[in-house]
């Protein structure tokens, strides 16, 4: 389990990337950023061009790498871009483009295994990976709720709560 850190502030657009993280996840930070920045309903004419965005994947000694955290670094942007909050109990996997499609990853097993020690409720995923949960033990399958997905649209419906906020956050503001 890795948590992913965003913080917005006043700037000149520039995306920073923390923590130790190796080619392919900065890359899937700016896929991330781009598919939100283009897609995302919500955000309206958020002034990109005026705010700094520091994505930050805490544990900065341990190396990480991969195309796993995209579709949570999409759902984190878009939680710190409309101040509307990722539900606690809700963990993720799965590789993004930059038209949201949610692409196959691996490591499955031990992905869900780890989110159901950590108390996690509800395991979202590519829907390509489905077969991959015959290795999960089923009394680990019977407690989680799995949601397959091949759209990052659907990943933010289902793991943003629901506010009464309906305008992005001002620059600055937390």
């Amino acid at each position: 389990i890795i948590s992913i850190e965003v913080t917005l502030m006043p700037g000149k657009g520039n995306l920073l990337l923390t923590g130790k993280l190796g080619e392919v996840m900065r890359e899937s930070a700016q896929a991330a950023l781009s598919f939100i920045r283009s897609r995302a309903s919500g955000l309206g004419e958020y002034p990109f061009d005026k705010t700094d965005i520091h994505i930050h994947v805490p544990a900065g000694a341990i190396p990480k790498d991969g195309p796993s955290a995209g579709v949570t670094i999409a759902t984190a942007l878009f939680s710190a871009l409309t101040r509307r909050p990722v539900c606690k109990d809700v963990a993720m996997t799965g590789e993004i483009t930059l038209r949201g499609r949610v692409l196959p990853v691996g490591g499955i097993k031990e992905k869900v295994l780890a989110a159901h020690r950590a108390g996690i409720k509800t395991f979202i995923m590519p829907r390509k990976n489905e077969r991959d949960l015959n290795e999960v033990p089923n009394a680990v399958r019977r407690e989680l709720n799995f949601v397959l997905t091949d759209n990052t649209e659907e990943i933010l419906a289902k793991a943003i709560v629901e506010t009464d906020i309906q305008s992005p956050a001002p620059v600055g503001v937390r």
